[in-house]
Parts: C-alpha cells; structure tokens; sequence
C-alpha cells in the first residue's frame, strides 16, 4: 500500500575519512562467507576462518609456542609436539609454513614434502624433487623445441597431375 503525497528526504551522515577505502570511493563491506573449518557465516575480512576457529587457532599456536620455549623441548620433532601437546599435526606445520614458528629457533622441527614426504625445514618441496620437476621441465622444453624444428623445416610438395 503506497501513501500519497510529499515524501520527506532522510539525511544521511557524512562518512568520516576512515570509512572510505584507499581510493576514496565510499564504504567497503566485508563479504560474507562460510568458515571453511566450522561452517558458519561471517564477515570475511582478512581470513578464511570465522572469529572462534581464530581464536581456537591461536590458542593451539600459545599452546605449542609455550612447549616449544621450554629449553627441554627446543629440540623436539614434529610428532613428539603433537603428542605433548594435542594440536593437530596440519596445524603446526601451517605455524610453520607461515614462518609463526622459525626452523632456526628449533633446529629438528620438520614438516613433510609435499611430493615424496621426507622431512624438510623450508619450502614445499625436497631438492630431490625440486630437481625431478626442472628435469622434466627441461626434457619437456627440448621435446617441444625439436617438434616446432621440425615444423618449421618440413617441406611440402605439390605435384601437377595435369601435366603430360
């Protein structure tokens, strides 16, 4: 049911300047999204995580962190840090991966290739297979090299069956 007659105009606040984004352009709002660990909806910002699954992380991150700075457990390997301390293995290495927990501060944490699974204190990869992907990469280089040679050399002839 429409009212007819004179609509009022509502006023609208100013945005302060720290409510614009970098270019200026108005207000940015956070997407929404399902946490890929629990499930729930929230306001995606920085992480792929909702609120709680962050803090439960950090907790496990304090947690292993505390283990860790004990002097009798700087040299404990991944798996005796999972035993002590009840974090999940793949927690741990994403500590590690995103340089929270430092292979030089704790010289026998290892986290497996994700290839061949040997132990390995940085990258993803082991130099055995690093090595194996630029062998391949180069065999696959010189494959196609030869192949675009060979198309570039190929003659055709054309032979005049009208002629006697």
């Amino acid at each position: 049911m429409f009212l007819m007659g004179r609509v009022n105009a509502v006023r609208v606040p100013k945005l302060t300047k720290s409510a614009y984004n970098k270019k200026g352009r108005g207000c940015a709002m956070a997407e929404l999204a399902n946490c890929v660990r629990c499930d729930t909806v929230f306001a995606k910002r920085i992480r792929e995580i909702c609120q709680a699954c962050y803090l439960e992380e950090e907790r496990a991150f304090e947690t292993v962190y505390r283990f860790l700075m004990k002097r009798v457990n700087r040299e404990a390997t991944l798996q005796e840090i999972v035993q002590a301390t009840t974090v999940d293995e793949e927690k741990i290495i994403k500590f590690i991966k995103g340089k929270r927990l430092r292979t030089a501060q704790f010289p026998m944490l290892a986290y497996p290739c994700e290839k061949c699974d040997v132990p390995i204190i940085s990258g993803k990869l082991c130099n055995t297979c690093s090595q194996d992907i630029l062998n391949d990469l180069k065999q696959h280089e010189a494959i196609t090299q030869q192949a675009e040679e060979k198309e570039k050399n190929a003659v055709y002839y054309a032979i005049d069956t009208n002629k006697k």
